[in-house]
């Protein structure tokens, strides 16, 4: 099982990734695209990210905005597993 990032990890992690806020026990960002379409490419291709991360995120999808939350549920928390994906879910959108 994963570990919970302490504190100064947690903050570290996100300086890696400043999109991202936290956010009790998961890390979150919102995207918007300028049409419904390419928020779809961009959930299916996150798709591929995560399965092959075998690390989900939530993913909610309204017209051209789509919010996500990463989180370790086994550990109950933000882990490294989780600012890896929010990395590469932030390498996809550059």
């Amino acid at each position: 099982m994963s570990e919970l990032l302490e504190d100064d990890d947690l903050k570290a992690g996100l300086k890696k990734c400043p999109e991202w806020e936290f956010e009790k026990t998961f890390i979150t960002r919102t995207i918007e695209f300028e049409e419904f379409m390419e928020a779809i490419d961009f959930v299916n291709d996150l798709a591929e990210i995560a399965d092959e991360a075998q690390h989900h995120p939530d993913i909610h999808i309204r017209d051209t905005k789509v919010s996500l939350k990463l989180t370790t549920h086994d550990a109950g928390g933000v882990t490294e597993a989780d600012v890896e994906l929010a990395q590469r879910i932030d390498n996809l959108i550059d």
